[in-house]
């Protein structure tokens, strides 16, 4: 269980807190701060995976935290980027994307119980959202200058538009297992 990809994993949940700190630090570098450390929290994501392959390291505590500390990070930035821009136009999208991480993940879940896990793998659509996702959330959380605020913003409706088609394209698969039974 203790292996470099779990390390990295686990040093990426550690990095949560040192996150919301720097964000909400009254100074002027604490958006470029707070980027940083969410860029590093990325970076280690990309790592552990690769590593865990590579050196055939892959567990399944492993493969039960990394998503999970993945959907923290981002439900915690969703939310400080709410906070910080409290309007709906940015509160629907962090709602949407906070509500289909919890669907698929439910979905997943359940999907497993009953043995077709696979259906519901992840998805290029979903890979691609979650790139877009963190791209516009980067440019939100640094707030380097107004151009950079805007195109957070419309990464993020673009994230946002992938959110829903990831989320059509895993309950599409699903269908199928959701609709056993129900037929009379």
């Amino acid at each position: 269980m203790l292996n470099i990809p779990n390390i990295l994993t686990g040093f990426r949940i550690f990095l949560i807190p040192v996150f919301v700190v720097l964000f909400y630090l009254p100074t002027e570098w604490s958006g470029a701060a707070a980027a940083f450390v969410f860029w590093l929290a990325g970076i280690t994501d990309l790592l552990d995976g690769y590593l865990a392959r590579r050196l055939n390291q892959q567990t399944t505590f492993g493969a039960f935290l990394d998503p999970v500390a993945d959907k923290i990070m981002v439900a915690v930035s969703l939310v400080m980027i709410v906070a910080h821009y409290p309007s709906i136009w940015i509160t629907i999208p962090a709602m949407v994307m906070i509500g289909r991480e919890i669907i698929i993940s439910a979905l997943r879940e359940w999907m497993a119980e009953i043995g077709k896990r696979a259906n519901v793998a992840v998805s290029w659509v979903g890979k691609f959202k979650t790139m877009v996702q963190m791209l516009s959330l980067f440019l939100l959380i640094w707030q380097y200058s107004p151009i950079m605020e805007w195109f957070g913003f419309g990464f993020l409706y673009i994230a946002t538009i992938l959110t829903l088609w990831s989320m059509y394209v895993y309950l599409k698969a699903a269908w199928p297992a959701l609709n056993e039974g129900s037929k009379e």
